[in-house]
């Protein structure tokens, strides 16, 4: 996890607007202040890099094989776990692989039984660019689209839940504004007891259910007791 490498550098949650009590550790470099929600990014937080496209959860993609038009204008959506299937061959793993790569899968394995000297073209019909990565201690970790209004209770619901609910007393929303990367750390008891509101999850969002991790990157905050009272939300700088 790249936010392992950082220190917080000033919490934003109210210590006395919203409960939670005074940290002032000039050595971890923490200060507590006073606001309540983590901001929402920007455009450009978002903007869409010119890299190589990589496949991801729930593409569509488009596949021409020259001059067999049984194998021609497939139209495949890869899964939650980017894997597509293309007939004859069967399943493929496309998570993280470019274009020119799936389409060189296709060739290898039609021209090994099916086909003689296949020519594959795959093209990018639709992708679903705004996601959220949902990590931690839930049943199904991934990739997820945001669809819609999503929310955190949503987001871990969509994930298949926490995998030990008992327990699950800390989530944590990791996010860029304006090239800061910040976080919030929420009691999700608060949010279904109506303490404070279900926050929304926005594309390129990181969550990561459960106790263990969210300490470890924000060590020595407040207890999941005091998250009970207000969220708690950080802002990062490199050492």
């Amino acid at each position: 996890m790249r936010y392992l490498g950082l220190c917080p550098a000033v919490l934003l949650a109210g210590c006395a607007t919203f409960g939670h009590p005074s940290v002032n550790n000039p050595a971890l470099g923490i200060q507590v202040m006073d606001a309540a929600t983590l901001p929402s990014p920007g455009g450009e937080d978002m903007a869409v890099s010119d890299r190589a496209y990589h496949v991801g959860p729930f593409d569509t993609l488009q596949v021409d094989v020259f001059g067999v038009d049984a194998l021609s204008d497939k139209e495949i959506q890869a899964d939650a776990n980017a894997r597509i299937a293309f007939p004859l061959i069967g399943d493929i793993d496309a998570a993280g692989k470019t274009l020119g790569e799936i389409s060189a899968i296709i060739q290898q394995r039609l021209g090994a039984d099916f086909v003689k000297n296949p020519q594959v073209t795959v093209n990018l019909q639709e992708t679903v660019s705004q996601v959220v990565t949902i990590d931690g201690e839930v049943n199904r970790p991934g990739v997820y689209p945001v669809i819609g209004r999503m929310t955190l209770t949503k987001a871990v619901a969509g994930a298949q839940g926490a995998l030990h609910p008992s327990r699950f007393s800390r989530v944590m929303i990791l996010r860029t504004v304006n090239d800061q990367k910040m976080a919030a750390v929420y009691n999700p008891i608060a949010i279904y007891r109506g303490y404070y509101a279900d926050p929304e999850i926005f594309p390129d969002d990181v969550v990561i259910v459960g106790n263990g991790r969210t300490k470890r990157i924000l060590k020595g905050l407040p207890t999941s007791a005091s998250l009970l009272e207000a969220p708690l939300v950080v802002t990062f700088q490199k050492k």
